[in-house]
């Protein structure tokens, strides 16, 4: 049995000689006047996002740690009420963090400067965040300004994704497989050979979303809506094939 592999982008391909193969590489059986053939291929389906996944959340402080967190808690339940105002369902807002922290003075310095007081409590610091799903992407940038007038003093994100992005992947599966018969095709008849059948099947991938960054602390009332723009996202699979070929 002879074996082919080759590698390069976006479809890898190496060749290997028969017993040049390392122990753990298992061979499927194929007939011994055969050459098996390895190939990587990759497919692509691009679609407009649907879905904006962001944290948005509210830091405060206050003299005691009961300030802090009493003064986040009533800033935190206008920012949810914000939330939902704009359109946000209760299953798409989640609780990410909440943190509480003591917020340092200085150190008194001496002459030399030497430190005579090491630094003391003077406050605390309270920290809200949630994860939030915005389904309407075309009204994403007023559900951000509404936040803000409400009081949100962190906004991070988007993350644009596909809800369901099935459809999209299936559609890269059907490229990837193209990609790789098509050039078994090719290497079999550049050999003077014939795929028989294919000998083995494997995938990997996703899809990978753009990931702009938002980071907003403090906003005008009667400014302009904030520019979203969501581009789109793209599905990939790559797929390892394996292929008999034959005289």
């Amino acid at each position: 049995m002879k074996s082919l592999k080759f590698a390069f982008a976006p479809l890898a391909l190496a060749l290997s000689f028969p017993g040049a193969a390392m122990a753990h590489d298992s061979q499927p059986a194929i007939a011994a006047s055969s050459t098996l053939l390895t190939l990587s291929a990759e497919g692509k389906s691009t679609r407009t996002p649907d879905l904006a996944v962001f944290s948005a959340g509210v830091t405060t402080e206050g003299k005691t740690a009961g300030e802090a967190m009493s003064a986040n808690a009533a800033a935190m339940t206008r920012v949810i009420a914000a939330l939902k105002k704009a359109g946000v369902a209760d299953k798409d807002i989640q609780t990410s963090s909440i943190n509480l922290n003591p917020v340092y003075g200085q150190p008194v310095m001496g002459p030399n400067g030497q430190v005579i007081n090491e630094p003391r409590i003077v406050g605390y610091q309270a920290v809200n965040m949630v994860t939030v799903r915005a389904r309407d992407i075309k009204n994403f940038g007023k559900v951000l300004d509404a936040l803000v007038a409400s009081g949100a003093n962190q906004i991070s994100g988007p993350s644009f994704q596909m809800s369901d992005p099935s459809t999209a992947q299936d559609e890269a599966r059907i490229s990837a497989m193209k990609a790789a018969r098509a050039r078994a095709d090719l290497y079999a008849k550049a050999s003077g050979l014939r795929v028989v059948r294919i000998v083995s099947i494997s995938e990997g991938g996703g899809y990978s979303p753009p990931q702009p960054v938002y980071a907003m602390a403090k906003m005008s009332a009667d400014r302009e809506s904030t520019p979203v723009q969501s581009g789109e996202v793209e599905a990939q699979v790559s797929v390892t094939v394996q292929f008999e070929l034959a005289p």
